[in-house]
């Protein structure tokens, strides 16, 4: 990607619609390459490549710092990996799998529910930092970047977030303390 200035990723930052097709296809050629050294299969850079490319799509406003385009992007498919590689892990053939291995128990729909508007009442600075870490598996640095902080006031925000939540968890039931 060393042939993308740096006022093609502003532009596309800033909402042109062309700058945003033009970076896209400029990207995939060395996303493709780094995905098929990176991933275990060639299925899996394919599906990685489309995923870093979803999020540049939908997430390029959110880019804060143009110089670190790059590194955001190949952060991005080298996480799809290894999320592709842990899944590839964990599966179990059916027929070897036990029984108790195919009953699921799902998460209750209120506590799923209940979880989703406490998350959505915690303040944005805190809400902010836990879906980036905890949703979107974004590491630390990554975070830290996309909202233009250190990497100890995102750790430190992701402590707070996750505390708040553990305390409307026990104050509404779900855990005994």
């Amino acid at each position: 990607m060393s042939t993308l200035d740096n006022s093609l990723v502003a532009a596309a930052r800033a909402g042109n619609a062309a700058a945003l097709d033009r970076l896209l296809a400029a990207s995939q050629p060395d996303l493709r390459r780094f995905a098929r050294r990176t991933c275990s299969t060639s299925e899996d850079a394919e599906d990685a490549v489309q995923a870093a490319l979803w999020q540049l799509h939908r997430r390029i406003g959110t880019l804060r710092v143009v110089a670190a385009f790059t590194s955001w992007l190949f952060r991005i498919v080298e996480r799809e990996c290894r999320r592709l590689l842990r899944l590839h892990r964990q599966t179990i053939p059916l027929d070897e799998a036990p029984s108790s291995a195919l009953r699921l128990d799902p998460v209750p729909a209120d506590l799923r529910r209940d979880l989703g508007a406490m998350i959505a009442q915690l303040p944005d600075h805190y809400r902010e930092v836990l879906i980036l870490r905890d949703i979107e598996e974004l590491t630390a640095p990554e975070a830290a970047v996309q909202l233009g902080l250190s990497v100890d006031a995102v750790k430190s925000r992701l402590h707070r977030a996750r505390s708040l939540l553990r305390e409307q968890l026990l104050a509404s039931g779900y855990w005994s303390p």
